[in-house]
């Protein structure tokens, strides 16, 4: 059996399980997130733990897989996921117009991002934007979205970057 899907998901106070023929639907402070069922995989409730097995040696995989996203899933709504975006540039800044994000890149127009439904962004300061919400995925297709714009470039690093992320940086060309 998968070493992931042997843990046990511990819920924790406040946060809901229901487990269904045709999927997981976690409730909690944060929101409210389903998932599929995942065939071959028998997942039970028991004494406010959920546990994934697999039916079969073949689904053994799975199960792990299963476990993670479930368990992503719970710490979604209970705590909620952040994602931080450094604006690196001359010149680059971000601002919330209503519930859209106007993003000055150094283009010849504003890029305007619309956030998803579930995502919340934040623009604490010109240079930075927070993107939050109970779906890690989501989370992370936004940020990956917004840093798509303008990846950091490898001579200067200018660009959209994640906070922490190193950029390694090309040497220029020698005359």
């Amino acid at each position: 059996m998968s070493r992931v899907a042997k843990l046990p998901i511990a819920l924790p106070k406040g946060v809901e399980c229901q487990v269904a023929a045709d999927g997981v639907t976690v409730k909690g402070p944060k929101g409210t997130l389903k998932s599929v069922a995942f065939p071959g995989v028998e997942i039970a409730l028991n004494d406010g733990e959920l546990q994934c097995k697999p039916v079969s040696a073949d689904s053994d995989k799975l199960a792990g897989t299963a476990r993670a996203v479930i368990n992503n899933m719970v710490k979604g709504v209970s705590e909620g996921y952040v994602r931080k975006l450094e604006l690196v540039g001359v010149g680059y800044r971000a601002a919330m117009q209503g519930k859209d994000l106007s993003l000055t890149l150094g283009f010849s127009h504003p890029v305007v991002f619309k956030a998803p439904e579930g995502v919340a962004l934040e623009t604490p300061s010109q240079t930075e934007i927070l993107i939050k919400g109970a779906d890690k995925q989501a989370v992370g297709q936004a940020a990956a979205k917004i840093r798509g714009f303008r990846p950091p470039e490898p001579y200067k690093g200018k660009g959209v970057r994640y906070s922490g992320e190193k950029i390694t940086l090309k040497e220029a060309k020698k005359v």
